[in-house]
């Protein structure tokens, strides 16, 4: 029996086409959710950049932010596992040195180094995302943890600089970037960390996504669902591979699976 849903964001709850959640979903989630089965978020993005669940804000239980760094249940922290500070530095030294884009995630702000082309593209006009400030400085970080780093560079470039970072890992959902989180953040160890404070059995979980972030929650859900329009890499790990989020996925997901 699911008990719980837990649900990546962009490609899977959001529309890349539209930035909106099918209408078709936001209906099957309530259903769900009148059922008594609990709805969590699973995402890359941290909570400040999460402005794109208006529909169904109201049903939302908690939240895996930041690929697990940081996973809360209301507005509780159920677990918080930043960057060593030997890292952080190491990835800004990367991201100056190079002159590429990167997002410094701290537990309040938000600091995009070196803002540019790709970075608009991708965040601004790919994402939606138009709610960061471009001039909040690194400084700004200061006495902050750091939970996430999200630089725009090649998966080339990604390997060589992660050979550097004895303490992370990395995962990519988007061509364009990666998300660098401690070696003790994955969506999987983040939703684990949610169902033992939940009081769930993993197995009563069920798990949605489209990019390779994905994977680690899709293995450790009970049922772990891809996307129609996930990557083969997504679709391999998953028990069950539902039609694309354009096309009812995730209705056709919980219907088939007897959750609505």
């Amino acid at each position: 029996m699911i008990r719980s849903l837990f649900l990546d964001i962009d490609g899977t709850l959001v529309s890349i086409k539209t930035h909106r959640i099918p209408a078709s979903t936001a209906d099957a989630l309530r259903q769900a959710k009148a059922r008594g089965v609990g709805i969590f978020i699973s995402t890359g993005r941290p909570l400040q950049i999460i402005t794109n669940l208006g529909d169904i804000a109201d049903l939302i239980d908690g939240y895996i932010t930041t690929n697990g760094a940081l996973c809360l249940i209301g507005g509780e922290t159920v677990c918080c596992n930043p960057i060593r500070t030997s890292d952080a530095r190491a990835i800004i030294t990367d991201a100056e040195a190079n002159g590429t884009a990167c997002l410094a995630i701290g537990e309040r702000d938000v600091v995009v180094i070196n803002p540019d082309k790709a970075y608009e593209d991708t965040f601004v006009k790919g994402l939606n995302v138009t709610n960061l400030d471009l001039s909040v400085p690194l400084s700004r970080l200061e006495g902050q943890r750091i939970l996430q780093f999200s630089p725009f560079i090649t998966a080339a470039h990604e390997a060589t600089l992660m050979a550097t970072l004895e303490h992370c890992t990395s995962a990519r959902w988007h061509q364009a970037f990666c998300d660098i989180t401690s070696l003790d953040a994955d969506k999987g160890k983040g939703l684990a960390a949610m169902a033992a404070r939940l009081g769930l059995d993993v197995g009563e979980t069920m798990a949605f996504g489209d990019g390779a972030n994905d994977i680690p929650i899709i293995r450790t859900a009970g049922v772990g669902v891809a996307m129609g329009n996930a990557g083969p890499d997504v679709k391999a790990a998953a028990d069950y591979t539902t039609t694309p989020v354009d096309d009812d996925g995730i209705r056709d997901a919980l219907v088939r699976y007897g959750v609505i």
